[in-house]
């Protein structure tokens, strides 16, 4: 299915950086322009990344580890995150500026138009060489790769290469989102093991059913700017019932940590999972009974939030069977 093509930033009726950027010609106080840059590293991703990070170290160290290492880490975290983001922000502008839904993002014109995409950019190239410098430095190399890693990533394979092409842009993508738990577990042990890989693959497949709820909401924004996501591409129906298929995936994974973190765990991912599938269950059977009834109206952002509730409690999870003395088997 062809999908419909974005106009070019600074096309008639469509705001564009310009070659000055979007303040060019305004004054703009330090405290504005602070408050730009913050908003560029989107700080409410971050505070669902770093969710992740510390239950992965409290496993890893089956304790507490130092006070420092874990501030540390996740401040490298925060940096690392922040940094993906603004890159991504500066390379998206010309879309975000079609989308209501980041119309008013600080790079674009006739939102909050704050910040000069030349700032932007280095702005996100400071954020990376300060985590890159901050983990490496103060906790070890490999954690500080992999957050590296999950920068370029993030901005190379799904900004670049992916999200303007491809309807699995997110499926691969995401995985950029998964790299909190290796840094977090890197920088307690300074190695990868396999309960980190599993944390990793939890993440990696929550985060299709997660994103694909708030892309079928916003569908036709996506649709405007040409961006093939997979409720763009493909009719309501396909999409939940590859929402089913990923959260089946996903509860099984988060089953297959249970032998490392306990049966406390255990019981509590599986309780979890009946929870989230049960929601996508009934995400998929609405989008069904539209399809035979125009007056239902399917509801994805329920899941959507849901998904962000049940990853916190799900690594809520992980950190007090981590710090229990007892639960395991």
């Amino acid at each position: 299915m062809k999908t419909p093509t974005a106009a070019p930033a600074g096309a008639p009726g469509v705001p564009g950086p310009g070659p000055g950027g979007p303040a060019s010609g305004s004054r703009r106080s330090a405290g504005v322009v602070a408050r730009g840059l913050v908003a560029l590293t989107k700080p409410r991703i971050i505070e669902l990344l770093l969710v992740t990070t510390v239950p992965a170290m409290l496993l890893a160290q089956r304790g507490v580890p130092s006070v420092r290492l874990v501030l540390v880490t996740l401040v490298g975290g925060t940096l690392a995150a922040g940094s993906a983001n603004t890159i991504n922000c500066y390379l998206d502008r010309d879309i975000d500026a079609v989308m209501k839904r980041t119309a008013r993002r600080p790079l674009v014109v006739g939102g909050h138009g704050t910040i000069r995409p030349g700032e932007a950019l280095a702005w996100g190239i400071a954020l990376g060489a300060g985590a890159t410098a901050l983990l490496g430095l103060t906790a070890n190399w490999l954690a500080a790769s992999l957050a590296d890693a999950a920068i370029l990533f993030y901005v190379f394979v799904y900004t670049l290469l992916l999200k303007r092409r491809s309807p699995a842009n997110i499926v691969i993508g995401g995985a950029a989102g998964c790299f909190p738990v290796l840094v977090g577990w890197a920088a307690v042990k300074g190695t990868i093991a396999v309960p980190a890989i599993v944390l990793f693959a939890v993440i990696f497949l929550w985060t299709p059913p997660h994103f694909w709820a708030l892309a079928m909401k916003f569908r036709n924004d996506y649709a405007a700017a040409g961006v093939p996501m997979l409720p763009v591409v493909a009719p309501a129906a396909e999409v939940t019932r590859k929402i089913v298929w990923y959260s089946y995936a996903m509860v099984a994974a988060t089953l297959a940590l249970a032998p490392y973190a306990g049966w406390i765990y255990g019981a509590g991912a599986l309780g979890l999972g009946g929870w989230f599938l049960a929601e996508a269950h009934r995400l998929h059977a609405l989008v069904a009974r539209a399809g035979a009834d125009p007056g239902a109206r399917p509801v994805p952002m329920r899941l959507f939030h849901l998904s962000i509730t049940y990853l916190t409690l799900l690594f809520v999870a992980v950190a007090v069977t981590a710090l229990l003395p007892w639960g395991r088997w």
